[in-house]
């Protein structure tokens, strides 16, 4: 799968954290989103704002796409992603699940 094959709103959660803006950043989730960073649970835009702060935009994250596939569900995709931050750094798996334009699940593992 082609980078532009992937929805428009995980090619903006991309740029949005390359861009280090975290309105912007925390407008690709859906208000109800969930987002598992290896068993570490967050909901909703109170609970990916936290995640953005403390392992995301607030260290620095830049991120690569470098390949996506689609899910075994609808609007499912993995993306694989190298991360370069004062946190993490290495590529591994973003599986997205996408709902209305927005990304309802994210699970990092």
């Amino acid at each position: 799968m082609a980078q532009t094959d992937l929805p428009a709103v995980v090619q903006e959660f991309i740029d949005a954290t390359n861009a280090g803006d975290t309105e912007r950043f925390v407008a690709t989730f859906t208000d109800d989103a969930y987002l598992n960073d290896w068993g570490r649970e967050f909901h909703g835009h109170d609970g990916v704002r936290s995640w953005n702060e403390t392992d995301n935009i607030g260290m620095k994250s830049q991120f690569e796409l470098v390949s996506a596939e689609p899910g075994s569900e609808p609007g499912a995709y993995t993306a694989t992603i190298t991360v370069a931050s004062n946190r993490f750094n290495g590529t591994g798996p973003f599986k997205f699940v996408v709902r209305d334009g927005k990304i309802a699940s994210l699970v990092l593992s």
